[in-house]
């Protein structure tokens, strides 16, 4: 999908008059948190004021968020009607994300099924992924499929059935495969941008005003890993 601006690194993807969607950068933040780094939220209200020379407050709702060592596909609802009905739409899993991941090893399988029961530990936020379900855990779906063999790593499109925290992270983790860079779940070593190998691809849903079906796909960051594969 066509880049519409890249104005001070930041990649709008689509935009009408109730959404706008941008291509995360690794590092950015969606929404403000006790770091005080400035948010992509903020940087989008200022690219919307500047844009359309608005004089008052800018409205745009945060519809879901992105890990932010991760890259890719941001929904933000222009209108509040729109961030209404998109947040119903996520909360009934009306919508259909795909992430690529690269991640360490060879998977044995060109395509599985994971099912796993999540328990999120608040305190070094992580999720741990089971076998079986225990207390507190939430079932946990995805199916990923081999887009690339690489000499050390396998580039995976993965589906998610559910959407809990960390998910992918954790899953690949639990059989073995964690995400290139991925510290926090297994990977030996960061990588130089602090970022991992988790990139939100693909994101379809129901336009919330016109009910027409829309598409988004976001390219791949720059980088020698992901430049193995068509952008």
């Amino acid at each position: 999908m066509k880049i519409l601006s890249n104005k001070d690194n930041l990649q709008v993807i689509y935009e009408d008059n109730h959404l706008i969607v941008i291509n995360k950068r690794v590092g950015d933040i969606v929404q403000g948190d006790k770091t005080g780094d400035k948010p992509l939220s903020e940087v989008v209200k200022e690219y919307l004021k500047e844009k359309y020379n608005k004089p008052g407050a800018v409205y745009l709702g945060v519809v879901h968020r992105l890990d932010r060592p991760t890259s890719g596909l941001v929904l933000f609802a222009k209108t509040s009607k729109a961030l209404t009905r998109l947040n119903e739409a996520f909360k009934n899993r009306d919508t259909q994300k795909t992430y690529w991941a690269i991640v360490k090893g060879i998977t044995p399988k060109d395509s599985e099924t994971l099912v796993h029961y999540l328990v999120r530990n608040p305190k070094n936020n992580t999720s741990k992924a089971h076998l079986k379900e225990i207390k507190d855990s939430k079932k946990s779906s995805l199916t990923y499929t081999i887009l690339s063999k690489l000499k050390s790593y396998t580039i995976l499109e993965v589906d998610l059935h559910t959407g809990r925290h960390h998910q992918i992270r954790s899953q690949l983790s639990a059989i073995g495969f964690p995400i290139k860079g991925d510290l926090k779940y297994g990977f030996d070593r960061s990588n130089l941008d602090g970022g991992i190998h988790l990139h939100a691809r693909k994101l379809t849903l129901e336009h919330p005003v016109t009910k027409e079906k829309l598409t988004f796909i976001a390219p791949t960051p720059n980088e020698v890993l992901w430049n193995e594969i068509s952008k």
